[in-house]
């Protein structure tokens, strides 16, 4: 990609969001900047999408910046198929605070807004940064983006979502950069069981007491560690190796 960009900015945080401000100034340098995104935080939506009902544009602010009533994956679908007069050259969603991480990027509208690019074969970025009482979305924004510009400067081919995550540090403690897969295992949740004040059974999720044992190299370990970390992504979920090892068994109904 060369000569002026245009970037589709979304998240899953909102339209008020610190982190989609932040982003969208340090992705100024990169090229012209449209945000589309939700009115409200929907963290946990995952890839979800609007059916049946209509989805509203709630706020158009000026040719820049649309707020919309859907998921962060209706936000791109809708600006790639319908707001923007031509598609963005770059996706890029968050940022969010919270790590995503591991199977979290599975739950993330951060990152399915991102993947929702990489359907429509643009390249894709989600960015998060893992969280701290005092998160600094503008030092998160300012890593995203060079790391953004280094790999579009490498190639970054259209249909590859990057997951990058930003360590809750200052730039003098980051480790580096490391490129590293998506964590396994599960994240040691749990829910708690409790009573609503109208008397309703209810059941809370929340982390576990019972940390799991995080293998070494992989995206959760190494955030931990001080490292930005960066994960290739696709919205292809096929098992390669048990597609060709069902594809030679002989099936009978």
């Amino acid at each position: 990609m060369s000569g002026p960009r245009r970037i589709l900015l979304t998240n899953d945080d909102g339209i008020d969001a610190p982190g989609l401000s932040a982003l969208r100034d340090a992705l100024g340098r990169l090229g012209e900047v449209i945000v589309v995104a939700p009115s409200r935080e929907l963290s946990g939506c995952a890839h979800s999408i609007t059916l049946n009902v209509p989805v509203f544009v709630e706020e158009q602010v000026d040719d820049h910046t649309y707020v919309l009533s859907g998921s962060p994956a209706d936000c791109v679908k809708i600006a790639v198929l319908a707001l923007l007069g031509e598609r963005p050259d770059l996706v890029v969603s968050g940022i969010n605070l919270g790590a995503n991480v591991g199977v979290n990027v599975l739950y993330s509208g951060t990152v399915a807004g991102a993947l929702e690019g990489a359907i429509f074969n643009i390249p894709s970025v989600a960015v998060s940064l893992q969280w701290s009482p005092e998160p600094d979305f503008a030092a998160a924004g300012d890593v995203a983006t060079r790391i953004i510009e280094q790999a579009l400067a490498d190639g970054l081919p259209a249909g590859v979502v990057l997951n990058v995550n930003v360590p809750a540090r200052s730039a003098d403690e980051v480790e580096g950069v490391k490129v590293a897969p998506q964590c396994p295992i599960e994240l040691g949740e749990a829910y708690r069981n409790h009573t609503e004040a109208d008397g309703r059974p209810a059941y809370t999720l929340i982390y576990g007491e019972q940390k799991p044992d995080i293998p070494p190299g992989c995206d959760w370990a190494l955030l931990v560690a001080g490292y930005v970390t960066v994960t290739p992504l696709r919205p292809d979920l096929t098992n390669e190796d048990w597609l060709e090892r069902l594809g030679s068994t002989e099936w009978h109904l």
